[in-house]
């Protein structure tokens, strides 16, 4: 369901419904908050669990580690998620791994660092056509400037080769962030458009061909103010952008965006309820289509639709719900196979609310199909009331497939 769905509360042994829940209850029946009919019985002391898969299964794919398959945050979650070159694949995990090796502690390994970036270099410098030959013809010029930028500019691996010598990990985590953007942009004139073809029946639907950003502009509806920028004052209004990802949710991606260049989310009212800001379902309720539940697994090359994701079966989504900022369509009110027409939701993932391993309970159970970027800080101060005073398309109308229009 849709609002009501997303308000459904948590139930515990105690009386208690607040979102911040203790872990340490020993005896948790949970109903997912967001309307999935994913349920867990477990004990968290560790004497009873009962899931639809033993629990040594779930454990063993997701105590140990296994959250590391799910990006932390919503920047490398949009980065993995660019169908791109198979070489540039390879050159931005390579550089991931250093991500994890800088949080060690003290003694730093940067010895396997250097490897990596020298890895890196290698993959780079060895299959500069194949990276330049992977973008169409007129884009590789611009290619040429990125690639020369990842090989020797300021930012790029040669530098950061530099700075894991010096052993600065400071500037080490700077270069490494540089790089990486690089990467992006490279993967990004890459893929131009989408990797695989859309079912037919669908093809009636608004598509987005690849990324858009859209800019919310936020205003408080209690008289009160959200922080203050460094050295600025108090605000009644804020902005922030979500990057909208049509690689792996073309049709809930188009959907938003179409709405939102037709300006539907202008003065809808926000709520906050559990780990959620939700948007309002009541004013343009008949705006938008009713699109079917999209969802792209991990390690394909199309989405599933009208079929969630098994957890603990070991299906992960492209485009993880576990991430801080998260913005997916809530369910419909008719069925949970298809995302409400109108209504979404900024996810607000916190690890101590979550199942083994960090995952959300209600992983692979919604179409997510972006993720909060610039001011992403600003959720935490949205309350009930507030209202999306505008949502602008400032980046991505040309991916904007709209076919009522052709």
């Amino acid at each position: 369901m849709a609002c009501s769905s997303l308000s459904s509360a948590v139930s515990f042994s105690q009386p208690s419904l607040s979102p911040k829940f203790p872990l340490s209850n020993s005896s948790i029946s949970r109903r997912s908050p967001l309307g999935s009919s994913l349920a867990l019985h477990f004990n968290l002391l560790g004497t009873r669990v009962t899931a639809r898969r033993s629990v040594s299964t779930f454990c063993c794919r997701y105590s140990n580690g296994g959250s590391s398959k799910i990006p932390r945050t919503g920047e490398l979650a949009l980065r993995r998620a660019i169908p791109a070159n198979t070489n540039m694949k390879a050159i931005q995990a390579t550089l991931e791994d250093l991500s994890y090796l800088l949080r060690i502690p003290q003694r730093k390994p940067y010895g396997t660092m250097e490897g990596n970036v020298k890895k890196a270099l290698k993959i780079a410098m060895d299959e500069k056509d194949s990276i330049l030959s992977s973008m169409p013809a007129d884009l590789r010029e611009k290619g040429s400037q990125f690639y020369a930028s990842l090989i020797d500019g300021k930012g790029g691996l040669q530098a950061l080769l530099q700075s894991i010598k010096e052993q600065d990990p400071d500037k080490v985590s700077v270069g490494l962030a540089s790089s990486l953007d690089t990467v992006a942009e490279l993967e990004l004139l890459q893929a131009p458009g989408l990797s695989f073809l859309l079912p037919e029946q669908y093809l009636k639907y608004p598509r987005l061909t690849g990324r858009a950003i859209v800019e919310f502009t936020i205003e408080k509806g209690d008289g009160t103010a959200f922080s203050p920028e460094a050295g600025g004052e108090s605000r009644k209004t804020a902005t922030m952008q979500v990057v909208l990802d049509g690689y792996s949710a073309p049709l809930t991606a188009g959907n938003f965006a179409n709405q939102v260049a037709d300006g539907a989310y202008d003065g809808t009212k926000l709520s906050t309820v559990n780990q959620a800001v939700l948007s309002d379902n009541g004013t343009n309720k008949d705006r938008g289509y009713s699109v079917p539940l999209e969802i792209m697994p991990s390690g394909q090359f199309e989405p599933l639709y009208r079929t969630t994701l098994s957890v603990q079966d070991g299906e992960l989504p492209v485009l993880p719900l576990s991430v801080y900022g998260a913005v997916a369509m809530a369910h419909s009110e008719t069925s949970d196979e298809y995302s409400s027409p109108h209504q979404f939701f900024f996810y607000l993932y916190d690890k101590r609310n979550s199942g083994l391993g960090g995952i959300s309970f209600d992983e692979g159970q919604f179409s997510v199909f972006g993720y909060t970027t610039a001011g992403r800080e600003l959720l935490s101060q949205i309350k009930t009331g507030d209202m999306i005073k505008s949502a602008k398309l400032i980046e991505g109308r040309d991916r904007l497939v709209v076919p009522n229009e052709s």
